[in-house]
């Protein structure tokens, strides 16, 4: 072999290792995003459905809020956001709360007895607490996230 072609085989060695260093690199920063894009997507998801559930509670507990037509109570051992209402002199119930991974709301007559998977799955999340003191203002934990709630009966009782 002859230093010419010699010379042309250590430069093409050379591009080559070049080369696939150029393209490890790039596969390698490719996978680094991917994954980086992933957690990120994750932690945003997480996030949203805490902050879309909490939306939920307080839109709901607006458009339900008649003087003491609001409180907690249990429904199948659970803590329970309950909204009473009378319709045609029967009283009715809407009640929000978690069951199997899922914040579900669920309207029945309040004298019948219902399983907790009856009711319609609202936003998927971790877990949802409701506490209530004695003013009647109710507090709604989703994981780390939590929301205090005044009902009309709870200001009435604040402002006397």
């Amino acid at each position: 072999m002859n230093k010419a072609t010699r010379g042309r085989s250590i430069d093409t060695i050379f591009v080559l290792i070049i080369f696939s260093t150029f393209a490890f690199s790039i596969l390698m920063v490719l996978m680094l995003g991917a994954s980086i894009y992933r957690n990120v997507n994750d932690i945003s998801r997480e996030g949203q459905s805490e902050h879309t559930a909490l939306a939920y509670v307080w839109t709901k507990t607006k458009n339900n809020d008649n003087a003491d037509s609001i409180h907690v109570g249990d429904f199948n051992g659970e803590s329970a956001l309950f909204f009473t209402e009378i319709v045609h002199g029967l009283e009715f119930n809407t009640v929000i709360y978690y069951y199997d991974g899922w914040i579900r709301e669920l309207f029945f007559e309040s004298k019948l007895d219902f399983s907790p998977n009856a009711g319609t799955r609202i936003v998927m999340i971790d877990d949802l607490h409701f506490e209530e003191d004695e003013l009647g203002i109710i507090k709604v934990t989703i994981g780390d996230k939590s929301l205090l709630l005044f009902s009309r009966g709870s200001l009435n009782e604040v402002l006397g």
